[in-house]
């Protein structure tokens, strides 16, 4: 038989009433905070299940980035024409390493919930983290292809200038980028299994409408704003500067593309907050 609660039992009882987070609660950073170690091994997960059971392993994180410098030093250097303040070679490889994090990121955030939707229904946790371990798990690639991007300025005798100390920053408006497309991708792709369809090919169309194989000082008149309208191009621009100590990015241009940039993050979040309830019924 249980004893009757005590006066001092009473006292010590508490009331807990669960309601759904709204405004800027519902995104969950804080309860991400809360759950870090489990964002440290699904991100490791990533890492290793990136390269497992593969030939090359991590090398394709070189391999990719080269054959395609080579691809378009041909086509768009030789052939076309396109010249760069730089050897062509180590100025689209540049751009190429932080393309090939921004687009593989944005490719495995958009199918980051419906790939562990086992998880998702059995499990609580804030599904924000799912979304990000995998722009945690390319920054590797990223810092390999760096290594090899280094070694091509070493070869064509290009020095980097003192504002290399604001390359983190440039990554971070990359990730940030990435972070509001995938999130809304990975949201949609729940609901909507052909966009992991759609993603590759808008990826591609936004390769050639970011200064990745030109120089943004190609595109001029009325057409520059709205080029500047992608936040890949101040980044990029930013990204090469730090670099290869070529022209800075334009000011407005630069701004244009930060604000673009963060709206994208904040859209994208709200709209992964508000349909976040949903994920486990959905998927």
């Amino acid at each position: 038989m249980t004893a009757p609660a005590t006066e001092l039992d009473r006292r010590h009882e508490q009331t807990i009433v669960l309601r759904p987070p709204s405004g800027w609660a519902g995104i969950g950073v804080g309860e991400l905070w809360r759950f870090r170690e489990l964002l440290f091994f699904l991100t490791w997960r990533d890492v290793k299940v990136r390269y497992k059971q593969t030939v090359l392993g991590a090398l394709w994180a070189l391999v990719q980035p080269f054959m395609t410098m080579v691809v378009f030093t041909i086509v768009f250097n030789r052939f076309g024409k396109i010249d760069a303040p730089v050897p062509y070679p180590v100025f689209v490889l540049t751009g190429l390493a932080l393309w090939f994090y921004f687009t593989n990121s944005v490719n495995l955030t958009s199918n980051s919930l419906v790939s562990n939707a086992p998880l998702i229904t059995k499990v609580y946790f804030p599904r924000l983290a799912v979304a990000i371990s995998p722009l945690l798990a390319g920054l590797v690639d990223l810092v390999l292809a760096l290594l090899l991007v280094v070694g091509a300025m070493a070869w064509y005798g290009v020095a980097p200038g003192p504002q290399l100390v604001l390359l983190p920053f440039f990554v971070l408006l990359a990730f940030l980028t990435a972070l509001g497309a995938g999130l809304a991708l990975s949201a949609l792709n729940v609901k909507y299994r052909d966009i992991r369809y759609v993603v590759p090919f808008v990826m591609q169309i936004w390769l050639y409408a970011s200064p990745v194989a030109y120089p943004s000082s190609l595109v001029h008149g009325t057409y520059r704003t709205l080029y500047s309208l992608n936040p890949m191009t101040g980044v990029i621009d930013g990204f090469r500067w730090c670099l290869l100590d070529v022209e800075a990015p334009r000011t407005g241009s630069l701004l244009v593309s930060i604000g673009a940039a963060l709206a994208l993050v904040v859209g994208g979040a709200i709209y992964f907050a508000r349909t976040e309830r949903g994920f486990a019924d959905v998927i």
